[in-house]
């Protein structure tokens, strides 16, 4: 970048080209000039306007917002005269995404803000730019959105992005793809039966895996689909789907089952093939032109499915139990977070000044983001919760982090929201326009009566005292319509309700919507709609005695006595006979208050110890329970140890729920 010299000889000679003399020359002519920002001699690049005599380091232009030009001349412009990109018109009102990073950015053409020159409506930061351009290098670097190279790159280069010729980061990875030269081996149906597991494949016998002849991407024993061999076609559910509802299920080739007692219920197909109805033909018919390829799934499967995306790599995150929003923050913003990387916890306290750490449970952690995130000011509603307008947390790009959380949370192992309305649901699967609100979506208490009062206006003049009285709020929220007849008053009312539900919050939406959209789980949300508006819209059932008798394994020779006391225990809290819930009991041993929809892992177990109380490892969701010679002492020991342990770690943490 230095002003004074040049590359005078080849590629090879001095250093890339600049000679040995040369060199010198230039270090003996910059120690002359002072920089015009820090004042310190060595200034050795200049503006290169006309009559500007400013000269400068580079870490200071590049502190100054100075340009340089790394191209032709590599030119350098003081901040007084630096290109600049010219919009002839600005039609933008709102803040617009970074078109990289997604984070809000006012569309106004600043030294850290860029438009690409081929894409109107894609804005950059400049540093996001920069970040893409050395990792996509010159091969690579292109518009994010319209993949125009040419006229994108010359456009940066004269804002001084450095594009560095080379190839592309992950393609000078060592063994980057390495992934794709491997078979994929695992049993995707609803119901393997091969004892030696899902991943178990001996070829030329019946637990050899098939995979889809469609996409590859799904697989199951040659048993497990009554195959006979492996020439037979074998298409995925979801394939299949898209191959009846495109006309072009005919020609598949059809495998016949097998004479054997085996129900058509027992087959090992996630579904029923369509070839092979459960139903009347006609209702299936029916059932299938409504469905499409969107085939009625388990939720425990499709999230099941989404793990798959999980590495072994580990990311450890650092988590402060009382102040679990930010510590989550910062773990999922660090540039060295990756979602599909395997999530370890420790757990460590700020007034702790040996900085010890503690192993912490996963699905403890994601439970009480969770809950957080349920009562942050990001959502309103009392049980089934909107989007709420918040201007600080658009500004810090909170609801993408809360849709980044949610996605990250289910895809490992977390509880279910359960806390969202249908009207949210319905836009994030639907989109907004095909979405209709109710009144009970509406929290605030006034524009609730405005709606309430407009819809029960009883004759024309009512309704146009009404329209007078609220005519500022109408004005201003571009719902003023000319009303003609008394029905009109429906229309007006549910414009104030689109209003208030879904345009007010359009800016969260889209946010929150990108964060979602995090390990593909928005796309298998909008693929099965109704198996996830079950976990969204509606909280887990209630615990009863035998779901939590199913749930615990024993895995130790355990005290007889104590596991008839632990079975009668649990009819007591069932039956309101004890001071704790059946939810206390599971967050005792776990950190969750439900199942998570995958269920737990390691799956949850009872080992019997001698000692007076009971001890709940959440790490490994293992619990211990005491050794007593009466049932009254160990139910004692129970509800005074599971009682007491979860009120102090609720007065730890209090005081930041509703963050």
């Amino acid at each position: 970048m230095s002003s004074g010299i040049w590359q005078r000889g080849k590629e090879e000679e001095g250093v890339y080209g600049f000679l040995i003399e040369d060199i010198r020359k230039e270090v003996t002519r910059a120690s002359k000039l002072k920089c015009c920002i820090c004042k310190k001699t060595g200034a050795s690049i200049g503006c290169v306007a006309p009559r500007c005599k400013r000269s400068y380091h580079f870490p200071c232009g590049l502190q100054r917002e100075c340009i340089f030009q790394f191209t032709g001349n590599f030119a350098s412009f003081c901040w007084n005269h630096r290109p600049v990109q010219i919009i002839t018109s600005n039609n933008y009102r709102d803040s617009l995404p970074c078109t990289i990073c997604l984070e809000f950015i006012e569309p106004i053409p600043t030294y850290s803000i860029l438009r690409s020159p081929c894409c109107k409506n894609a804005w950059f930061h400049r540093d996001c730019l920069q970040v893409q351009a050395i990792n996509a290098g010159v091969f690579f670097f292109r518009c994010t959105i319209c993949n125009n190279s040419d006229i994108f790159q010359e456009e940066m280069l004269r804002m001084g992005i450095h594009i560095p010729e080379k190839d592309a980061s992950w393609e000078l990875e060592e063994n980057a793809y390495q992934e794709l030269l491997q078979h994929y081996e695992h049993c995707d149906v609803r119901r393997c039966r091969c004892k030696e597991g899902r991943d178990y494949n001996v070829p030329d016998s019946k637990w050899e895996i098939k995979r889809c002849q469609c996409c590859g991407s799904r697989g199951t024993h040659l048993a497990c689909s009554s195959l006979q061999s492996w020439e037979q076609n074998w298409e995925c559910l979801e394939c299949r789907g898209i191959l009846y509802n495109s006309g072009d299920f005919q020609k598949a080739k059809k495998h016949t089952l097998p004479n054997t007692n085996v129900g058509i219920t027992d087959c090992l197909l996630e579904e029923s093939s369509p070839k092979l109805p459960r139903q009347s033909p006609g209702a299936q018919r029916k059932d299938l032109l409504r469905q499409g390829s969107k085939f009625r799934r388990d939720i425990s499967t499709l999230i099941i499915e989404l793990g798959f995306q999980i590495k072994k790599k580990t990311k450890r995150l650092f988590i402060n139990k009382a102040n679990i929003w930010n510590s989550a923050l910062d773990g999922f913003r660090n540039q060295n977070f990756n979602p599909s990387y395997t999530i370890e916890i420790a757990y460590v306290n700020e007034n702790d000044h040996f900085g010890k750490e503690q192993p912490g449970s996963k699905q403890e952690f994601l439970s009480l983001l969770m809950q957080q995130l349920e009562n942050s000011p990001l959502f309103e509603g009392s049980l089934s919760k909107n989007l709420s307008l918040n201007s600080q947390a658009l500004k810090e790009n909170l609801y993408y982090e809360a849709g980044k959380m949610l996605a990250i949370s289910l895809v490992h192992g977390g509880p279910s929201p359960g806390f969202f309305s249908k009207t949210l649901f319905n836009c994030l699967v639907y989109g907004p326009e095909s979405t209709q609100p109710i009144l009970d979506d509406v929290s605030d208490f006034d524009v609730a009566q405005i709606i309430i009062r407009i819809n029960t206006a009883a004759t024309m003049t009512d309704l146009n005292s009404l329209i007078n009285e609220y005519y500022n709020y109408l004005e201003l929220i571009g719902c003023l319509r000319l009303i003609t007849s008394l029905s009109d008053k429906y229309m007006l009312a549910k414009d104030i309700l689109v209003y208030h539900v879904i345009k007010r919050v359009q800016a969260p939406f889209e946010s929150f919507k990108q964060g979602l959209k995090t390990l593909g789980v928005l796309e298998k949300i909008q693929t099965y709609p109704e198996a996830f508006c079950n976990i969204f819209c509606h909280k887990p059932e209630n615990l009863s005695t035998k779901i939590l008798s199913d749930l615990f394994t024993v895995h130790t020779l355990s005290d007889v006595q104590a596991l008839g006391f632990w079975n009668s225990y649990l009819q007591a809290v069932e039956d309101g006979k004890s001071t704790v819930t059946m939810e206390d009991i599971l967050i005792f041993a776990t950190g969750c208050s439900s199942i998570p929809p995958a269920g737990f892992k390691p799956t949850p177990s009872i080992e019997c110890l001698h000692m007076d109380f009971p001890v709940g490892n959440k790490c490994n969701n293992c619990l211990a329970l005491p050794i007593t010679s009466t049932y009254k002492e160990f139910q004692e020991n129970m509800d005074f140890a599971i009682k007491n342990t979860l009120r102090l770690e609720k007065e730890e943490n209090s005081h930041f729920i509703g963050h």
